[in-house]
């Protein structure tokens, strides 16, 4: 290679170096911040592409996209003194891209851990000030809601993050304090379905007694219709049988001594009586005399 052909290619290269040194490209997804010797020239620098003094400035990225924070479950104190287990996580984002470097020197773990301290005394304060009620379902909303609301003031303050959102996902009770809590509920549980026995056995009795009362009532009622009916009945048969035999006594006579022989006499019977006894009128005389 001839010097001068050298020359030309060591030139590119140094432009080439100079210019890969001198541009670059912040993405939509990313925040970014100029430093010339450690100090911040550009706090905010926008999407595109720049230019910047190779070997004096530098840029720092960050992801500016919606993030998400997972802290470790942990016990919790409530107003009435007793334990939970709150498991809970932020969505969270880069506001102020000065702010976050200063207080993380652009570490995102540092960040997260800063984050986590505060969500942890939030938590504690918010969790403390209601009770276990509250915590669980009452209020829990509004805890989350609050929570957000202090948090996010905070953190854009001293961390240059917005907190967008802040939730529960799990409240628990300590293993004690849940087997205490399920014993409790299950003698209360116990309790009621003892009373709703009772009251069940109670309205039964009372069921069965109406019932019982009812039916002899009932039956009473029946008995005296049908004794009167009886009665009503066997009167008019002696009546009919009455305007009947008036008609011809004598008849009646030798009908009702027809069955007194029929019920009387059987195959084998023997009945011993006086020839002129008035039980055989009919049979010496058929007018019975």
């Amino acid at each position: 290679m001839s010097p001068k052909s050298f020359a030309s290619a060591m030139l590119a290269a140094v432009l080439l170096l100079l210019a890969s040194q001198s541009l670059y490209v912040v993405n939509e997804t990313e925040r970014a911040i100029k430093l010339m010797f450690r100090e911040v020239v550009d706090p905010d620098i926008k999407p595109g592409l720049h230019v910047k003094i190779p070997f004096v400035e530098t840029v720092k990225k960050f992801d500016g996209r919606v993030l998400t924070l997972d802290i470790a479950s942990a016990r919790y104190l409530t107003k009435g003194n007793k334990f939970v287990i709150v498991d809970a996580f932020a969505k969270w984002r880069i506001k102020d891209v000065q702010v976050y470097y200063k207080a993380t020197s652009g570490n995102r773990a540092e960040g997260s851990k800063l984050l986590t301290s505060l969500m942890n005394k939030g938590l504690r304060d918010e969790i403390a000030s209601r009770t276990m009620h509250d915590v669980v379902s009452g209020e829990r909303d509004a805890l989350m809601t609050r929570l957000t609301e202090l948090l996010n003031k905070e953190t854009q303050k001293d961390l240059g993050i917005e907190v967008l959102d802040v939730r529960v996902k799990a409240i628990d009770l300590p293993e004690d304090l849940s087997k205490s809590v399920y014993d409790r509920m299950s003698a209360e549980r116990a309790r009621e379905a003892r009373e709703h026995r009772s009251q069940g056995r109670e309205l039964a009795e009372g069921i069965q007694a109406d019932a019982d009362r009812q039916k002899t009532v009932i039956e009473a009622q029946a008995y005296r219709d049908a004794e009167r009916t009886r009665g009503e009945g066997d009167a008019e048969a002696a009546r009919i049988y009455s305007a009947a035999y008036s008609k011809d006594p004598e008849f009646y006579s030798f009908t009702r001594s027809l069955k007194a022989y029929t019920e009387t006499f059987g195959a084998n019977d023997m009945i011993l009586l006086k020839p002129d006894s008035d039980f055989f009128r009919y049979l010496k005389s058929p007018d019975g005399k």
